[in-house]
């Protein structure tokens, strides 16, 4: 199923993943003012998602180490489409079972790694905010956000604050 945003000029997505239960005190300032958030799995905790709420809404997929109830109501891959902009969400990137290029994806957006990292593959642009609460090899906590005007998509890796 693809989720669809209102039409709007322009929106503002607040990216984050690996959570794993823990909500750093400075995404509440990053996601100031944006139009959604996306949680890229791995969230630990409902809520974690519950606090997200608060901020914006929120759309999480469900990561290798989400269980539970709860988690288990999660999808494995998520299809948003912002205007003329379509982006994928998954937890593990290696796991798309598409051609992102084909299926019409502007974006791919992932988590897993803990590593923050935005490159271009053949025109997509692949996004992975990195861990928000347990950054790995010396990477800091770090969350994205992805800024749509038209066809235009443009991504800022956000270093948290601790």
């Amino acid at each position: 199923m693809v989720k669809k945003m209102d039409p709007a000029d322009k929106y503002s997505i607040g990216v984050i993943s690996d959570t794993h239960g823990q909500i750093p005190s400075g995404v509440p300032q990053a996601f100031k003012n944006v139009d959604l958030i996306i949680h890229a799995g791995d969230i630990g905790d409902e809520a974690v998602l519950d606090e997200l709420l608060k901020i914006a809404p929120v759309t999480a997929v469900r990561g290798n180490m989400d269980f539970g109830n709860w988690a288990s109501q999660l999808p494995e891959t998520e299809i948003i489409k912002m205007g003329h902009i379509v982006l994928v969400v998954l937890h593990i990137v290696n796991r798309l079972n598409a051609d992102p290029e084909k299926a019409g994806y502007k974006a791919v957006i992932s988590g897993h790694t803990h590593r923050p990292d935005v490159y271009e593959k053949n025109g997509v642009t692949f996004i992975n905010p990195g861990s928000a609460s347990y950054p790995k090899f010396g990477h800091p906590g770090s969350v994205a956000l992805i800024h749509i005007k038209g066809d235009n998509l443009n991504v800022e890796l956000i270093r948290l604050q601790n």
